[in-house]
């Protein structure tokens, strides 16, 4: 719903939005970027609402006000051209235990140092913007779900930089389960509804593995039938989520319609927090994505988002105004002029 009325459409990822300028406070491309987006008729951002790394985070850690000017400018840039945004604001799973001098286990630990920094900051963030008409809801971090009970999961740590502010190694207590994943979103989604009574809030999951629910249970990588994949869904998008958030690449497009029919179920508005084709330009790549988004129309999604805007560091996935991929928003912007009429009230 949006001012009370039943609302879908199709924005972007601009997952550098506000990083560049935390990085560099002469950095306006925020700015430019939204200001572009409005002109396309691409009517929201979600982006990464933190650092990427420790390191990253020294500003916050050392001079709070400053890096809040510095989300300010980002804020105020989005209202001032009537773009909305869905902040994320743990992107990596293990920079706040990092931060705090913990394992990545204790993301399952309410009383955890992680825990107290995850409610600081969701605090602070979200009753500095909460009356912004900018904000469209809060999420809690990026496919967390995708690290959960990995049978090879000692392949998988978090990589270990200590130039970038983690540790020198990692143990088996850097290893996420489904519990711990859970554990951390439905503390996120509470402290988040202490201060925001009404805005959508999501997990930030991606679509689960095809094996998740045998990976929770078994720790095996034994395919789930379509029920069990619910489950899993159902799961790890726990109240006070209000969405059932989901990631759509490759394969994932042949779970889409049971994903849509799991978020009808429980009663949850599916949000597609990334979808996308990379590569470029080709007759065929163009076909594909346009058949993305008419599958994504043709599901009733609510609210999806492209990955990626503006994103050069991902160069076969990146997109921008003018780029040899534009056609990416020339697509979407088509697909919310449909979605536009689908919404309005007959008679209008």
């Amino acid at each position: 719903m949006r001012s009370g009325k039943p609302f879908r459409a199709i924005g972007v990822n601009t997952f550098s939005l506000f990083a560049r300028v935390l990085e560099d406070p002469k950095d306006a491309s925020h700015d430019e970027g939204l200001q572009a987006l409005a002109r396309r008729g691409i009517p929201f951002v979600r982006f990464m609402c933190c650092g990427f790394w420790p390191r990253d985070n020294a500003l916050y850690l050392k001079d709070r006000d400053e890096y809040f000017r510095r989300l300010d400018r980002v804020v105020k840039a989005a209202e001032r051209h009537g773009v909305g945004l869905v902040p994320s604001l743990f992107w990596h799973m293990s920079t706040v235990p990092d931060l705090v001098g913990e394992p990545c286990d204790q993301w399952g630990n309410p009383k955890s140092k992680t825990h107290a920094f995850m409610r600081t900051y969701t605090r602070e963030v979200v009753t500095r913007y909460r009356r912004s008409p900018a904000i469209w809801g809060w999420e809690f971090g990026n496919e967390f779900n995708l690290h959960a009970d990995l049978p090879n999961a000692a392949k998988h740590r978090p990589a270990c930089w200590p130039t970038l502010g983690t540790p020198a190694a990692r143990t088996a207590r850097d290893d996420l389960t489904h519990a711990m994943i859970r554990t951390a979103f439905v503390a996120f989604a509470g402290e988040v509804r202490r201060y925001d009574a009404h805005r959508m809030i999501s997990a930030g999951n991606a679509m689960p593995r095809p094996s998740a629910w045998h990976q929770w249970k078994e720790k095996s990588w034994r395919r789930d039938t379509d029920a069990q994949q619910g489950d899993m869904l159902r799961r790890d998008n726990p109240d006070p989520c209000s969405v059932m958030s989901i990631h759509v690449y490759g394969e994932a497009r042949r779970r889409l319609a049971a994903a849509a029919r799991a978020a009808a179920a429980a009663g949850k508005p599916l949000f597609i927090g990334e979808f996308g084709v990379e590569g470029p330009p080709t007759d065929r790549t163009r076909e594909d994505f346009a058949d993305l988004v008419a599958l994504i129309e043709q599901n009733g999604v609510p609210l999806a988002a492209l990955w990626v805007y503006d994103h050069k560091a991902q160069k076969t996935w990146n997109v921008t105004e003018k780029g040899a991929r534009s056609y990416q928003l020339d697509i979407i912007a088509a697909a919310n002029r449909r979605l536009s009429v689908l919404r309005r009230p007959p008679g209008d």
